[in-house]
């Protein structure tokens, strides 16, 4: 399913409880299709037969009764509306907590990732996880994480690499909220960790394999914080990232490689506008991708401007 939107899950569990109603249409369309078999007299058919109509009937009933049920009070019966109520104030109800998911849903910042069967969504304040008929909500204030195994997977649809798949348990201290399993490549490890407020504890001991631009971003981080600071005028005020307006700006581009009118470098006069982790990101999509041993050396134009430069050139603003 495309979105965890609330109203969903309820109309599809109410849809599907009412599918049982293709039993009784086969059993009316085989009185025509087979009439030797005598099934529009109830006392002539087979026992077989009987068997069959008698669960025909007993299911729609049943279903059509649950979704009856469900449907009363608002939908205030439905187990999604009691899994929601856990988080609702004393003044609101589900429907507000159901809002508020939607809302942080449509965001893009969010972190999305599995198959439309089972889908793990990460907002600002919830830990989601869509599956066919259920929605199991935390939220990030209340939630333990921890890797509980890891498969390996030598091909994958995608490519001839190997692939790590990693299960991470999610358990609130919340006692009405029952813990629930997420799934997700171990290359998408280290972007569900940035969205996340609480850390992730190994108790596997799983060696967690990173992707290669995360490896790079972890190197790009230290060697930076090798280099020359830069100190920006009281004047000057500091603005977010704009690359992901979540950090303020913390990065200036400074040439300190070689001499001014010396090398491919070139001097940048743009403002702080990046935080260090987007400027990492920047410098490794600028890459030749069957080629990592040449990144940490190489150069690459600065996002606004265009010029050019390497990593010693990236100051990290005190």
């Amino acid at each position: 399913m495309a979105a965890p939107h609330t109203s969903y899950p309820l109309m599809v569990k109410a849809i599907a409880l009412n599918c049982f109603l293709f039993p009784a249409g086969y059993y009316l369309g085989m009185c025509f299709a087979a009439p030797e078999k005598h099934l529009c007299f109830f006392y002539l058919a087979s026992k077989e037969w009987k068997t069959f109509f008698f669960f025909a009937v007993l299911l729609p009933a049943v279903s059509s009764t649950l979704a009856y049920y469900w449907s009363r009070k608002g939908w205030n019966n439905h187990p999604l509306a009691r899994t929601l109520a856990v988080y609702a104030l004393p003044q609101s109800g589900w429907r507000a907590v159901a809002s508020s998911i939607n809302t942080e849903f449509r965001r893009i910042d969010k972190f999305a990732t599995g198959a439309p069967g089972a889908r793990v969504i990460v907002t600002d304040t919830w830990v989601i996880k869509v599956t066919t008929y259920c929605l199991h909500v935390a939220q990030q204030q209340d939630i333990h994480l921890t890797v509980t195994d890891s498969r390996q997977h030598e091909l994958t649809p995608d490519s001839n690499m190997p692939v790590q798949f990693l299960t991470i348990r999610v358990a609130s201290v919340n006692p009405y909220v029952k813990a629930f399993d997420i799934r997700l490549n171990s290359t998408e490890y280290g972007e569900l960790r940035e969205k996340l407020r609480a850390p992730i504890s190994n108790a596997a001991n799983v060696v967690i394999h990173q992707s290669l631009s995360d490896l790079f971003l972890e190197t790009f981080t230290s060697l930076v914080e090798m280099n020359q600071t830069y100190s920006v005028p009281s004047t000057q005020e500091l603005e977010p990232c704009i690359g992901c307006m979540q950090t303020i700006a913390n990065i200036k581009l400074i040439k300190n490689c070689q001499e001014p009118n010396e090398g491919e470098c070139q001097q940048c006069y743009c403002r702080p506008m990046w935080c260090l982790t987007c400027m990492g990101k920047w410098f490794a999509s600028r890459q030749d991708q069957q080629h990592p041993e040449t990144w940490l050396s190489s150069h690459v134009p600065c996002p606004t401007c265009r010029a050019k430069f390497c990593i010693l050139d990236v100051c990290i603003i005190r």
